[in-house]
């Protein structure tokens, strides 16, 4: 068996395990995501990033051993994953975490909690959830603390910090943005999770969401894809990052 047939061999084994393997090309980021996003942070100088959202931490770890080494912000309201967020992030002195949810008001929310806590959301998710690979079920609700951005970040950070606002919360988004709106200026960049189809009640789609944060002032920059349907391939959430114009 020559070299390729070799290759090709060890390639379809680890597929079939779960795993995949790729050649290294320096400079091309498309099978690295969280490199391709070390760079574009680096290139707009980013100082802090806030993670709303953040779950139990895979985004700021992500982010560090990218090469990523400013201030992370993490904000995530649930219980569970706030507990493992503050063990993963204890021992790095530039890594900040808040048990909160962001959104258009200050006060109290009710989150419905998901078996995949991915897809837990203040809103209530639509069948189409169900065909991803996490086939979400829901398993009980927990009050949470809500806050608008533009009524705590100047808690956070200095004037001449260049922030960059990434926001995992599914379907939620816009309302995260809407309570932006006093500090939209002071935001560098932007990266959310949108969908394709409807995901979750009364959530802007992939198209809406351009012309939101456009409207906001941020050009379209990256693409990420996300979770897509297990039956037909159709891509169901993408990441889109956006950098002010």
């Amino acid at each position: 068996m020559n070299k390729p047939q070799l290759r090709n061999t060890a390639k379809r084994f680890l597929r079939k395990v779960g795993y995949d393997v790729n050649k290294y090309v320096a400079g091309d980021y498309s099978q690295r995501p969280a490199a391709n996003k070390f760079q574009l942070l680096k290139y707009y100088n980013i100082d802090v990033v806030f993670d709303v959202g953040a779950n139990t931490g895979r985004y700021g770890t992500e982010l560090r051993h990218a090469g990523y080494t400013g201030r992370i912000i993490s904000f995530e309201p649930l219980s569970s994953s706030y507990k493992q967020l503050r063990t993963v992030s204890a021992n790095d002195e530039l890594w900040e975490t808040t048990q909160s949810a962001l959104g258009d008001v200050d006060g109290a929310a009710e989150i419905n909690i998901s078996s995949n806590p991915q897809f837990s959301s203040i809103l209530k998710v639509m069948p189409e959830a169900s065909q991803t690979v996490s086939q979400p079920t829901y398993v009980g609700k927990e009050e949470v603390v809500i806050s608008r951005l533009d009524t705590i970040l100047d808690a956070f950070i200095d004037e001449e910090e260049k922030l960059f606002l990434k926001i995992d919360a599914p379907g939620f988004v816009k309302q995260i943005l809407d309570g932006a709106v006093g500090v939209i200026h002071k935001i560098a960049g932007i990266q959310v999770k949108t969908s394709l189809v409807t995901m979750y009640e009364g959530e802007y789609l992939i198209n809406d969401m351009i012309s939101y944060v456009k409207d906001l002032g941020f050009n379209l920059t990256s693409i990420e894809p996300g979770f897509s349907n297990l039956e037909t391939g159709q891509l169901l959430q993408a990441d889109l990052l956006f950098f002010r114009q």
